[in-house]
Parts: structure tokens; sequence; C-alpha cells
């Protein structure tokens, strides 16, 4: 189920979260965890950009080029290399990669080869983003069809889940993710409906509390009226569940491109990995 966990990383502030994660993800599930480190071309291409359509022509030179490619592969190496050591001293059987590329691309790449990714919020640009998701991880998270952990900035030993579960497809292909994740990590799982409808809540909850029989978990079911953003994050912090599962993009496509799905809300007020199911 999860044996293979892609780990893009950068040396920003949001790093040493996403590795933190994957040591807890790779020892409960026996998972190698490819760290991946991206060198991004753009930085390296803008002042050309600039030379042909900018406002002030500015041509580099080709020592600049070299010298900006040079520091920015040494950066990269530098991080491989804390996250080897930190690895291994955790005893996570790892591998590394530097690649040159559009981060966003080359990660969605990688699908390919691993079983989820573990992404931070925001990257090392983070100072400027404030509440938003960084541009990486929302052009990632459209794109990559596997489960996805965005992790926060800060670590905090997982305690408990919440499952926000609608009863959709989407929702649904998450309940193994859920099951699996409860049994392999031991943990304690809020399962939380939002809908007005109370029938509809006591339907699609005794189905998700059916499924997680199977896995032996401890599942506390919830179901309450109102806005499904406001809720989860309000439950979150009121059961003191500091890990959430969620099916990716439960909503319709419509709704999205308009008004931001439920998933896009959380991804950008949550202060607590949150694991997609696609």
């Amino acid at each position: 189920m999860m044996k293979s966990i892609c780990l893009p990383v950068d040396g920003s502030i949001y790093t040493d979260s996403q590795l933190r994660h994957a040591i807890t993800f790779a020892r409960a599930f026996d998972a190698t965890v490819r760290v991946l480190s991206i060198i991004d071309v753009r930085l390296l291409d803008w002042a050309v950009v600039m030379g042909t359509n900018g406002f002030v022509p500015v041509v580099p030179s080709s020592v600049y080029k070299e010298e900006s490619k040079r520091i920015l592969e040494e950066k990269s190496q530098a991080v491989l290399e804390k996250c080897a050591t930190i690895l291994t001293e955790n005893k996570v059987a790892y591998t590394t990669q530097q690649i040159q590329g559009a981060p966003a691309d080359v990660i969605c790449e990688q699908a390919h080869h691993v079983d989820i990714i573990f992404i931070g919020a925001r990257g090392e640009f983070a100072k400027w983003k404030r509440n938003l998701v960084g541009a990486t991880v929302d052009a990632v998270v459209r794109q990559w069809p596997k489960p996805i952990l965005i992790t926060p900035q800060k670590y905090q030993p997982i305690k408990k889940i919440l499952f926000a579960y609608d009863g959709s497809d989407r929702s649904n292909r998450a309940l193994q993710l859920v099951g699996y994740c409860a049994s392999h990590l031991d943990l304690p799982v809020c399962v939380l409906t939002v809908s007005d409808k109370e029938g509809l809540r006591k339907r699609v909850l005794a189905e998700a509390g059916t499924y997680l029989d199977n896995y032996g978990a401890k599942a506390e079911l919830i179901g309450v009226p109102g806005s499904p953003e406001k809720e989860i994050i309000r439950l979150a912090a009121e059961r003191e569940c500091n890990f959430m599962i969620m099916g990716a993009f439960g909503h319709s496509r419509i709704r999205e491109a308009i008004l931001g799905s439920t998933t896009e809300q959380i991804m950008r007020s949550a202060q607590l990995p949150v694991l997609l199911s696609k």
C-alpha cells in the first residue's frame, strides 16, 4: 500500500516537517523514502527572458549563468546530504536524486515510481505566501494521481486522525487509506460528516463505521450541520485531531473553479498535515 515515498525538498522551513513525517510513515509501513532535490531552471532562465521581452534589455554573461547554476547545485547537494544524514540516523531506507527542471513537472513525473508524495504546504518563498499554498503545491495537487500528504511548517507527533467523509466516490476510496493509516500507525479516528440532512449524516457515518471495523480501527462517528470548511477545522481543534485525511475535490469541477472546493479551503487554512486521497 505504501512502500515508496516521494519527498521533494528545497531546504525551506517546511523541509524538516516533511522529513519527520516521512520518517514516521516509513517506519510504520517499512517504506523507502525517495528524496528529490530540484534545480529550478526557471531561476536560470529569467534573465534571458528579460533580455528578449523585457522593458530594459538585460543580457547576462555566461559567467553569471554558470555561477548561478553552481550555487543552486551546491545548495541542492547540501540539502540532499543533510536529509541523507537524518534518514541514516533514523535507520530509514532512502535514495537521493538531483534533477533540473520546472518543479511541478519534475515532481509529477515521479508518480510512476512511488506510492505517495509528502510535500510542504509552501516552499522556499514561504514568507511571501502567507495563507496561500505554494504555486508548486497547487499545481502538483491538481496533477498528481496518487495520495498526497501536505505537511505544515511545524512537525508534531500524530495522535489522532480526523477523516472528513461526505460519501462521495473519492471520499469513499479514501476509506482504505484511513484504515491503513489507523492500523499501521495505531491511531484512533474521528470520522466527521457535515450535512444539513440528518438522514444523510446517519447513512454516511454508518457506511464509514462498517468499513473501518474491518481494520479494527477505533472510530468515533460525528455528524453535524453547517459549512464543511468551518466545521472540519473546528472539530479538528475541538477533538484534538492533528492529522487529517480527506478525498480530494469531492464537489463538481464548476463549483471548484468558481468558489473553491472544500479541499482547497482546508489546504489554505489547516495548520495540520492533510492527506489527500485522489
